[in-house]
């Protein structure tokens, strides 16, 4: 059987390749997974950990009833098991791997990635790809970043008593306008779609639409989720009672956020000309802005503030490694290396 560490290349791609759906009358939002803007701490006085072994890379999700030597999959003579998958999709960032564990589809994509980095790799070795100086040469300088990387991560970790409970409150307070949560707003429209360039007989034509729906959605007791249904040209909307869902204000563009931002709940706003036509917009609830807690965000910021920590004692101990034993460059020669005539360079 072939074994084999996975690339994460693949992996990623599939990830980023689920997009979060998107309206007209919005723009995309950033991930909430972390708290905005920065969460800087002062610089470490103490000395890096002394050097540990470094955990493996683990998965926190539960892992129910599979075991770790169960195979998941199989391609010609190599299997991938559930311990490989859990592996490879460990190595993908929080978002991404949010992505990949809570879609099946995408999860199954994931799988066949590393099956077909498997049908490579074998393609490869039958021809001893491996052997090629150039990639002798790679492989060596990955075998060497890899350690050096492995080992810096393991002594210049943040000690597990970073940080404190009043280091956490202290960079919350400082950085307190970071976690403000803008004001919401939950919408519904009702699209009559209009193209920029359109004709007089098509300007028309949704010009009277509009009017009926208008007339229609300003009588009392109006049902605006019906009529989003049967009159709405914007089918994802008008399947959901023509709910857009909550907006955050900065998200919103301006020209629906200068109409919604002062009506009253379950208000109509007046028709609102976007690229793509007339919306009818209504106002079904606001949520205020509101300052994130603490306990809200606890856990990222000390993820934040533990990265930061080791960020500043990889400095410190790279620093005191170069005092220690003082490099020697050449620099003139240095200066040179790349200036080479055309002419030499090509002999």
């Amino acid at each position: 059987m072939i074994k084999t560490t996975v690339t994460t290349g693949l992996l990623v791609a599939l990830a980023a390749a689920v997009a979060a759906p998107a309206g007209a009358q919005t723009r995309p939002s950033p991930p909430a997974a972390t708290p905005p803007g920065p969460a800087r701490t002062a610089a470490p006085t103490a000395a890096p950990n002394k050097p540990t072994q470094p955990a493996a890379a683990t998965i926190v999700e539960d892992r129910g009833t599979v075991k770790a030597d169960e195979v998941i999959a199989r391609v010609g003579d190599s299997d991938v098991t559930a311990e490989e998958v859990r592996a490879a999709v460990a190595f993908l960032d929080a978002r991404n791997k949010a992505a990949v564990l809570h879609d099946p589809a995408l999860l199954s994509q994931t799988v066949r990635a590393i099956l077909a980095n498997r049908l490579v790799l074998k393609e490869a070795l039958a021809r001893k790809w491996e052997q090629q100086p150039a990639v002798v040469a790679q492989l060596a300088r990955a075998r060497e970043s890899l350690i050096v990387e492995n080992y810096l991560q393991s002594v210049t970790a943040a000690p597990d008593s970073y940080p404190s409970e009043a280091d956490i409150k202290s960079v919350y307070d400082a950085n307190i306008a970071a976690f403000l949560l803008p004001r919401r707003f939950q919408l519904a429209q009702i699209v009559v779609t209009l193209a920029k360039d359109a004709d007089k007989a098509a300007e028309e034509a949704a010009r009277k639409k509009l009017d009926d729906i208008v007339k229609k959605v300003k009588q009392p007791g109006a049902d605006f989720a019906a009529l989003a249904r049967i009159m709405s040209d914007d089918t994802a909307t008008a399947e959901r009672d023509g709910e857009i869902g909550w907006v955050s204000e900065p998200d919103l563009r301006i020209e629906i956020r200068s109409q919604v931002a002062g009506l009253a709940k379950a208000a109509v706003a007046d028709p609102i000309r976007l690229d793509d036509g007339w919306h009818v917009v209504k106002l079904i609830d606001t949520e205020a802005s509101r300052t994130r807690s603490l306990a809200e965000v606890r856990e990222a910021l000390v993820q934040r503030m533990r990265a930061e920590r080791a960020d500043a004692n990889r400095r410190t101990y790279m620093a005191d490694l170069l005092k220690q034993t003082p490099p020697v460059v050449n620099e003139l020669a240095l200066s040179k290396l790349f200036d080479a005539k055309p002419e030499a360079a090509a002999r």
